[in-house]
């Protein structure tokens, strides 16, 4: 194990992910593709005092996520700890089980912040996406979460298939009354990365969906903040992953995984401990799973003689991991990289008005799940 150089400050922000259970099947979701085989999840009691560890460690926001949280019937139990606590909570959420009276229940019991996710700005190709038909019903939602005061935070992920859509997206928040809205570019690993030569978008198309943006942002001002979170693979840098491992985000997954980012435990060699067995001090501080890719000590060429390793501590490790085979590589969307072919490649092949995509698009769903995962987790 690499041990940091200097000890690590608290996690501020905790990620609860309540449950793997989703009634949408989104083609970019970021849960594991192998989730179906971590069916066992924490107990209510078991989140609370994972809750309680977290904030005696020093975390002060509390993200509750899944799959779809509101498919815990004790989410209201939980979100009544996490503001007993002090934290600050947000529910990410399709929509689906936000009834007025949920609603109502979720206020009573504390919660912050609501963030709403869409996947297009119409209906046919919101509903094709999550292959399920919930656009109306997101429309339901958004207004609920009006009508209880909370913020009004609408998430969009963005790829080739409704990029070109931007400004209907953009114009469909404003009609909801949102005052956020993330327009999240995918990144590639989950199902997203196994469903990649249909999701990634052309250069011209992010440029033309940057402008489009930046208009919105004049027209708007102070009355929607926009956030357009850039692609890794066609900007060639690496981005910090989740701010630096171990350095700010503590994820809990479903079964009780402690990770560093919820994508992690595919990482080979590493040992990442379960709340149901060890502390969260001791985890954040002590454990191989946080400590091994901390900082940059674990570095080696072309990263450990970058003039950037501080500001980009190596990208995403799940990323390198995944194209290069190798999670202590530099992360090849870095244009230093060794294997930064790779990813030209597949920007190069998206560009191309001959490409041929050699399968179907592949939704998240159980069955899908356990086909991928054995097969090592890829489709093709």
């Amino acid at each position: 194990m690499t041990a940091p150089s200097t000890r690590p400050g608290p996690p501020l922000w905790l990620l609860a992910e309540l449950t793997y259970r989703c009634p949408l099947h989104c083609v970019f979701c970021y849960n594991p593709t192998d989730f179906a085989s971590h069916s066992q999840e924490l107990s209510t009691d078991d989140w609370i005092r994972v809750l309680r560890e977290g904030r005696e460690l020093g975390a002060v926001q509390c993200g509750l996520s899944g799959g779809e949280p509101l498919l815990r019937d004790d989410l209201e139990e939980i979100v009544a700890e996490a503001r007993r606590l002090g934290y600050y909570t947000n529910l990410l959420t399709s929509g689906v089980g936000l009834t007025a009276q949920r609603a109502a229940a979720l206020k009573a019991a504390g919660l912050d912040h609501v963030q709403l996710s869409f996947q297009d700005s119409t209906r046919e190709m919101n509903d094709f996406l999550s292959h399920t038909k919930t656009f109306e019903l997101k429309h339901k939602v958004a207004a609920i979460i009006k009508d209880n005061g909370w913020p009004m935070v609408m998430n969009v992920v963005i790829h080739r298939m409704n990029i070109d859509h931007i400004d209907r997206i953009i114009g469909l928040a404003a009609e909801l009354g949102a005052e956020y809205l993330e327009l999240a570019n995918t990144q590639y690993y989950s199902w997203a990365l196994v469903n990649r030569e249909h999701l990634l978008p052309t250069t011209g198309q992010l440029q033309r969906a940057e402008a489009v943006t930046d208009e919105w942002r004049r027209k708007l001002g102070d009355r929607m903040r926009l956030f357009f979170v850039a692609p890794d693979y066609h900007e060639g840098k690496a981005k910090k992953c989740v701010n630096g491992w171990g350095s700010m985000f503590l994820t809990v997954a479903p079964d009780g995984a402690a990770l560093p980012c919820h994508t992690a435990r595919m990482l080979p060699g590493l040992t990442f401990p379960n709340v149901r067995d060890m502390g969260l001090r001791e985890i954040w501080f002590d454990s191989d799973g946080f400590n091994r890719y901390r900082g940059t000590g674990w570095m080696k060429e072309p990263c450990i003689s970058c003039d950037r390793k501080e500001e980009d501590l190596g990208g995403c490790r799940c990323q390198a991991f995944l194209l290069a085979g190798d999670a202590t590589a530099a992360d090849p969307v870095c244009a230093k990289s060794p294997q930064h072919a790779l990813v030209r490649d597949a920007v190069a092949l998206g560009e191309s008005p001959a490409r041929v995509v050699e399968h179907p698009l592949v939704f998240r769903d159980p069955a899908n799940s356990r086909r991928l995962s054995a097969k090592g987790g890829v489709e093709a």
